[in-house]
């Protein structure tokens, strides 16, 4: 441990972001002879493969999230910071946040990806996405919302509308989504509801490509396609969508266009990346792929600025098998390290080799006992699949007691099939069933 005095001549780290890049970046920090500065909008980490199951009502957001200064609080060299960094200036090595200036030594920027609409950024008000706690918890609303609308609808065209639920996206997300969706219609809510039989449930996965999960083996997607079938979801590939509008989804497959009214559309299709990527491009001239990601060296760094460093999602890392890596977690960990690693490396004037991601495998869920597993060579589904999937993911959540709480709630949820956060929460849910709320300035009965 350093104290202050000495702490202000240290090598000063800014770390912008505290996904799972920059999280892990800090983590690997913890002894170097650095200051570190981790900024984040947030503060806590977010657990986002589970996201999905904060939207059907599997988990809370507190199961999968964990405060930034508790995860980092042994981290003597490290000091979190909410902000929003909105520049950089390399030249005088700055990062220019909203209200202040950090000076750094090196910069390691892990901003990650938003939703992308393909230029119909309309669409976002009918079909959230799912990226963040509140995009899972207006997805929870909506689904939710929709089952109680369907109750009270006598008309049996808008009751089949509110019952009608369109995944848009047919990668890891809206396969899990759509599974997540099956089961919560078909198992947990049947015996709720007494206007609805909730078995008439619609959930239609749109793909537009030719098959369902397009980075894993062909067969695997066609494992999850029949799987998904039998759960009840209907998987349509090769099917665009051209336009969302009044709570109606314009299809196109082929020559063929067709119009599918449904309350509830949910978006899987599509990232884009943070408002960082283009700073980074006008402050240092680097490179944008097509998606606004940052194309970074062979360490990760960006191209004529050594000590400013790309990683996560926002990095377009084209060096190992001639295509970017895929944006998952496991590539945001291990560029972490990596980067950690160089800096104390580059302390020590010594150096090391171009950074190589080792591929652990992918894994999709798809429902209950069911998921897809692709290492290399072995190539799994069923419940095998399914197991392996729930301890990785048990295995990744940072902090011990959102291990222990999301294990006995998959356990409950798994003997039971009752899911315990089915909350619908927002101020419109009572005006979007048609009820009119009571004025405040209508005086309660008292009992």
């Amino acid at each position: 441990m350093v104290d202050d005095a000495n702490n202000q001549f240290l090598h000063h780290v800014v770390i912008v972001g505290g996904g799972f890049g920059g999280l892990y970046a800090a983590k690997a920090l913890k002894r170097a002879p650095v200051k570190v500065t981790l900024i984040d909008k947030r503060n806590f980490h977010l657990f986002q493969p589970l996201l999905y199951q904060v939207a059907t009502g599997t988990l809370s957001p507190a199961d999968i999230s964990s405060p930034l200064r508790a995860v980092l609080n042994q981290n003597k060299n490290t000091k979190v910071q909410m902000g929003a960094v909105i520049d950089i200036d390399p030249d005088l090595r700055k990062v220019i946040l909203s209200n202040e200036e950090l000076t750094y030594d090196t910069l390691i920027v892990a901003t990650g990806v938003s939703h992308h609409y393909f230029g119909n950024d309309q669409w976002a008000e009918t079909a959230p996405g799912l990226k963040t706690v509140e995009d899972a918890l207006e997805m929870r609303r909506r689904i939710f919302l929709a089952f109680e609308a369907a109750e009270k609808e006598p008309d049996p065209e808008k009751r089949r509308a509110w019952l009608t639920f369109v995944v848009v996206g047919g990668g890891p997300t809206g396969v899990e989504l759509a599974g997540a969706l099956s089961e919560l219609a078909y198992s947990t809510l049947k015996s709720d509801f007494r206007n609805i039989d909730t078995a008439e449930t619609q959930i239609l996965l749109l793909e537009g490509m030719d098959r369902l999960l397009p980075p894993y083996p062909p067969e695997l997607s066609a494992k999850a396609e029949t799987s998904l079938e039998r759960l009840g979801v209907t998987v349509r590939t090769r099917t665009l969508v051209t336009n969302i509008e009044n709570n109606v989804v314009t299809l196109r497959e082929g020559e063929q266009v067709e119009q599918i009214p449904a309350q509830t559309i949910l978006w899987a299709a599509g990232v884009k990346a943070s408002a960082m990527g283009k700073v980074l491009a006008k402050r240092t001239g680097a490179e944008l792929d097509r998606t606004g990601r940052v194309v970074v060296e062979p360490d990760l760094s960006v191209p004529g600025h050594p000590n400013i460093f790309v990683i996560g999602d926002l990095a377009n890392f084209p060096h190992q098998d001639d295509k970017p890596l895929p944006g998952v977690a496991p590539v945001a960990m291990q560029q972490g390290k990596y980067v950690a690693n160089l800096i104390k490396v580059r302390l020590a004037n010594k150096s090391l080799p171009a950074f190589r991601y080792f591929d652990y495998g992918s894994l999709a869920v798809i429902g209950r006992n069911s998921a897809v597993v692709n290492f290399r060579q072995l190539r799994l589904t069923g419940l095998l699949a399914w197991l392996i999937w729930v301890f990785v993911h048990i295995y990744y959540l940072i902090e011990f007691d959102n291990k222990l709480v999301v294990m006995i709630q998959w356990g409950w949820n798994y003997f039971t099939r009752k899911r315990g956060a089915r909350l619908i929460t927002g101020e419109d849910a009572l005006p979007r069933l048609g009820i009119e709320e009571a004025s405040d300035n209508r005086k309660a009965i008292e009992v």
